[in-house]
């Protein structure tokens, strides 16, 4: 997968207010746009596992822990799968 990269200027004592490393601060913003996008429904649980640089079960645990719904599919459509399948 190539990777793109981007500058985001940040107050310089934001690592010290966050006591946290670059390494740290970098990881909880990859997560954090992971799950804003697929929440929003901009990117699939594939793509955000691999902007999140986490596995599919882990980013699927960090959704639980964030308490955001893993699958966005709604009872109707659940319903209408069951009843095609029959």
């Amino acid at each position: 997968m190539a990777l793109q990269n981007f500058v985001i200027d940040l107050p310089s004592d934001i690592l010290l207010t966050l006591n946290l490393s670059e390494k740290e601060l970098k990881q909880r913003i990859k997560h954090a746009l992971a799950i804003q996008l697929y929440t929003q429904l901009k990117v699939t649980i594939g793509k955000a596992t691999q902007i999140a640089e986490l596995s599919r079960f882990e980013f699927e645990t960090m959704l639980a822990e964030n308490n955001v719904p893993i699958s966005t599919l709604e009872l109707e459509d659940v319903l209408l799968d069951v009843e095609k399948l029959k």
